[in-house]
């Protein structure tokens, strides 16, 4: 059985409105990623019910393809993966230790998936990750580099190494944040992980009572004028110009109704949404 089994690659395009020319290209690598940001909400309604998604490709297109409703890193990453993969790009999964609110790495375990991506003929690899529930989240795949910054439609970011005790190099990856400051989002090395790997991840993250995603609703969407976030009944509106505008929502009806109309997203009915 192909890995692939279950894709429908012409579906999912068509899911994120692309219609550029399928190329193996740096061009087709961004706007493959930019269409699938800005198409795909990220949220972890499943985790809330502590029931861990599906990471197989027909349940995938199930749910971020073919319904009203999006999914966390692994499910992101595990489509975009496939979908690079079928368009001929190498493809590999690694683990990142999300570092956004705390001062010290190894507090956090390896528990996000990001990728890197090989583009044929260019010899920079890639890091490209629609799965990063952050508005520091790349919009678009950025070189594997030192050295510099990088624009991805409008947001800014670079990569910095920082020390660890493992035999790998450490990168961290930046975010330039609307103070001028650079802000860490998350550190990794480019150690392979497998499918398998994020299956037991995909478990732990979303049925451990300790987890933040089993927690509180957390929903974001990115359009190309404004940055979505709904953090339990928290709507925070950021603007391209950087305006931030925020509002408490009223009660479980106002939260099912913003998330139909702002986000594109049904929640399974009966579902408890404030906890």
């Amino acid at each position: 059985m192909s890995e692939s089994d279950g894709f429908d690659l012409d579906e999912y395009l068509a899911h994120l409105g692309w219609e550029g020319e399928r190329r193996t290209d740096t061009a087709t690598l961004k706007g493959v990623h930019l269409a699938h940001m800005r198409g795909i909400p990220f949220e972890n309604l499943d985790a809330l019910r502590r029931t861990a998604p599906s990471l197989e490709l027909p349940a995938l297109m199930a749910k971020l393809v073919r319904s009203r409703r999006g999914g966390y890193c692994y499910e992101q990453n595990t489509l975009l993966a496939t979908a690079l993969r079928a368009l001929g790009f190498g493809v590999t999964l690694l683990t990142a230790r999300v570092v956004v609110g705390t001062d010290r790495i190894e507090s956090r375990p390896r528990t996000h998936m990001t990728l890197r991506v090989d583009v044929p003929g260019d010899p920079r690899p890639y890091l490209a990750d629609v799965g990063f529930g952050a508005i520091g989240a790349l919009l678009e795949p950025v070189p594997l580099a030192l050295g510099g910054e990088f624009e991805d439609a409008g947001r800014r970011h670079r990569f910095v190494r920082v020390p660890h005790r493992g035999p790998l190099e450490m990168w961290m990856l930046e975010a330039h944040g609307a103070d001028g400051s650079w802000q860490p989002q998350y550190a990794f090395t480019l150690e392979p992980f497998e499918h398998v790997d994020f299956e037991v991840i995909n478990w732990h993250i979303a049925t451990n009572p300790r987890s933040p995603f089993t927690q509180r609703l957390f929903v974001q969407r990115v359009t190309t004028d404004r940055h979505l976030l709904l953090h339990g009944s928290l709507l925070t509106e950021t603007r391209a110009d950087g305006e931030v505008r925020k509002r408490e929502l009223a009660d479980e009806e106002d939260v099912r109704r913003v998330l139909d109309e702002e986000f594109g997203i049904e929640a399974p009915e009966g579902m408890k949404l404030l906890t």
